[in-house]
């Protein structure tokens, strides 16, 4: 999937609505995947990104050891690889191997890419004040990288239990909207 460079200070558009991500990491030699709801956009420039990752997650030691991650947004044709991603250990398999993903050089930071998403956003350890108390990290996105096609893709929206929404239709006000207000 080809893709080009991408403002991130516009990355929101692809993280406000709360899709399911897939976050890559690198610690020396190994690497992971972990499938993740709980993140959110802090600001837009610099392009702050707030994940909650579980103290027990094999991720968590991982991206708390090296600093960065990056953040790679599936579509709905991978919906079972982030089921199969979810309920799996890193600590126990390779999961760009044991899942067939591709593994991609990043340009900023030492965690790779995941070749198959629509987007990447390469993220470096911007705060982590919160991290000991509630889990939370806070991100810097330094790099993003989204396919051209399609503007608007179908991406996975964890509702509990097993089940997902798929991102609804585009509704367009352009004609209401007053930069700064959204």
């Amino acid at each position: 999937m080809k893709k080009s460079d991408f403002p991130v200070d516009r990355v929101r558009r692809f993280l406000e609505p709360g899709p399911i991500v897939l976050v890559s990491s690198r610690r020396g030699e190994r690497t992971n995947i972990m499938t993740l709801g709980w993140h959110t956009v802090l600001e837009f420039s610099p392009s702050l990104i707030g994940l909650m990752i579980s103290a027990g997650n094999h991720s968590f030691e991982m991206i708390r050891g090296s600093r960065e991650c990056v953040v790679n947004l599936p579509t709905t044709a991978l919906t079972d690889t982030v089921v199969r991603i979810g309920n799996t250990s890193g600590a126990q398999i390779d999961k760009f191997a044991e899942f067939g993903l591709t593994a991609l050089p990043a340009a900023e930071v030492g965690a790779p890419l995941i070749g198959e998403c629509h987007a990447n956003f390469e993220c470096r350890l911007h705060e982590d004040a919160l991290v000991d108390r509630y889990n939370f990290f806070i991100f810097e996105v330094v790099k993003a990288h989204v396919a051209p096609r399609p503007k608007h893709p179908e991406t996975l929206h964890y509702t509990g239990d097993g089940v997902f929404m798929v991102s609804g239709r585009v509704v367009s006000r352009r004609s209401l909207f007053r930069p700064g207000m959204l």
